[in-house]
């Protein structure tokens, strides 16, 4: 019997997300307030009392839910005892500061960085994404390979749900020859571009300065990471892992089944939402999955 706990990703957000704790204990205080003065401004007055719109700011939405998991599991005390943990794309910078393998000030000063590089890559290049329902990955991939502009996988979240990312012109192609193989949806998402695309690649190098400046500890638990969905504890791996990430699609379906084929029998989401949760659900029915 073990537990895992794993933290959403951009998309989670919401309105007044975060205020409980505030409210509710001074060492949750003091790590929002740090916040505030790390990111040089009052990202909790955005997210206890802003709007949807002020929250769908990359630079503002990535920060924000990453205080909220990580503010969160902190508040667990001795409750968080996780056998392993792992993070959906943004989620992994969360996970990796709750198993302490990234300082809270540390995990904060990259996901400001990482949120403000992505926002310039996409406004380098139009793009998008789209969510593609009910088609065999392999299918996918098998179309996917055969156009000639930019459009790859970029989430695997679950079986027969797939997240595409690439130019307008590769996305629009894209869906209608998905729907043609047999997809019953293809739906286009409103992101600001195409993350864990090949066009995130501006953003992957100049992150990739700030990760390889970060001290990274060994985690108290493995860390599956999005690139591989493997177990990782070893610093200098995670390292690398978190750098190819931001050009690299999620493996958030392979993370899964290699959790539940490593023990997991529980799943405790932590941060706002409870898509995370759903997912697992997908997968087995009969796993034990809640908020925490």
């Amino acid at each position: 019997m073990k537990r895992a706990y794993v933290f959403p990703g951009q998309g989670a957000q919401f309105a007044g997300m975060g205020k409980n704790l505030y409210d509710g204990s001074a060492d949750a205080r003091d790590m929002f307030e740090k916040a505030n003065e790390i990111l040089g401004f009052r990202i909790t007055d955005l997210m206890f009392s802003g709007t949807d719109e002020d929250l769908r700011q990359t630079r503002v939405t990535q920060p924000a839910i990453f205080l909220h998991s990580v503010i969160l599991a902190n508040s667990l005390g001795a409750d968080f005892a996780p056998d392993m943990v792992a993070g959906h794309s943004l989620g992994e910078f969360s996970a990796l500061v709750a198993a302490r393998a990234l300082t809270f000030e540390d995990g904060l000063v990259l996901v400001s960085k990482r949120a403000q590089a992505m926002q310039k890559a996409c406004e380098k290049q139009p793009s998008t994404m789209a969510a593609i329902i009910g088609l065999d990955d392999d299918i996918a991939e098998g179309v996917l390979a055969g156009i000639y502009e930019v459009v790859v996988p970029a989430n695997y979240n679950s079986p027969g749900q797939l997240v595409i990312s690439g130019s307008e012109q590769g996305i629009d192609i894209a869906c209608e020859k998905l729907k043609e193989a047999g997809a019953k949806r293809a739906l286009p998402l409103k992101v600001g571009g195409a993350f864990h695309s090949p066009l995130m690649e501006p953003a992957r190098a100049e992150l990739a300065e700030a990760i390889n400046q970060a001290s990274l500890n060994a985690p108290i638990c493995p860390v599956y990471q999005n690139v591989d969905a493997k177990p990782v504890t070893d610093p200098e791996q995670i390292r690398k892992n978190l750098v190819a990430q931001l050009t690299s699609p999620v493996r958030w379906t392979h993370i899964m089944q290699n959790m539940m084929a490593d023990g997991a029998t529980t799943f405790v989401e932590v941060g706002p939402g409870s898509v995370l949760q759903g997912l697992v659900k997908k997968l087995n029915r009969d796993i034990d999955a809640y908020s925490a």
